[in-house]
């Protein structure tokens, strides 16, 4: 006799619970369930590269955002405060979904875009921020992204100068950083810092 396998109609769980309680669904991400410290306690423990860095820490996600808002700052002196805001949340998402490195985004491509782009607005909304970065702002964030990725690749990740000039463009001289992966107690709490410190010129609005 062929077996016959009873397939499960129960409804698959698509809400993570945080450590504030929240439970944040990922299909309708509510701006009501975005915290703050969630997101700190998130991407301080999420690795970028994968973890495949020097040191005795992982480089995590918090480290790095905190990094690109300061490189915007330098790149342009005169960015509003929700602007900077927006450059440090700018890898929130990640928070829920983890950091996953570019060749496997390449590979799941408009599913995965969907989803964190979804998440990304909540985020945006719950902070007062435009729930769609402006372009311009997109491309200045961009720009210190890659500055800051150059610096993880050649400090921490093992690429060589020339690799990491071919994949994220050489940096301008005076965006020069030098890195050291903090514990992550210290990366959650350089997060917080720096969003007290920009949310303190945003207002109470936020």
């Amino acid at each position: 006799m062929t077996a016959h396998v009873k397939q499960s109609t129960k409804t698959p769980r698509v809400w993570q619970r945080m450590l504030s309680g929240r439970r944040l669904d990922l299909v309708h991400p509510s701006p009501m369930d975005v915290e703050i410290e969630d997101i700190a306690h998130g991407l301080a423990r999420v690795a970028r590269w994968n973890g495949q860095t020097t040191g005795e820490h992982a480089f995590s996600v918090a480290e790095h955002s905190v990094l690109v808002e300061q490189i915007c700052r330098k790149l342009e002196p005169k960015l509003s405060a929700k602007h900077s805001l927006t450059a440090l949340l700018h890898d929130a998402p990640e928070y829920v979904i983890g950091d996953m490195i570019s060749p496997f985004k390449a590979l799941l491509g408009d599913s995965y875009k969907s989803i964190e782009g979804r998440l990304q607005e909540a985020i945006h909304i719950r902070f007062g921020l435009a729930p769609v970065t402006p372009l311009k702002l997109k491309r200045l964030i961009k720009k210190a992204d890659l500055i800051c990725a150059w610096h993880e690749a050649v400090q921490l990740a093992g690429f060589s100068e020339t690799e990491s000039n071919r994949l994220f463009g050489k940096p301008p001289q005076e965006t020069r950083l030098k890195l050291k992966p903090s514990a992550i107690p210290e990366a959650q709490e350089a997060f917080l810092k720096r969003y007290e410190q920009i949310n303190k010129k945003i207002g109470p609005a936020t």
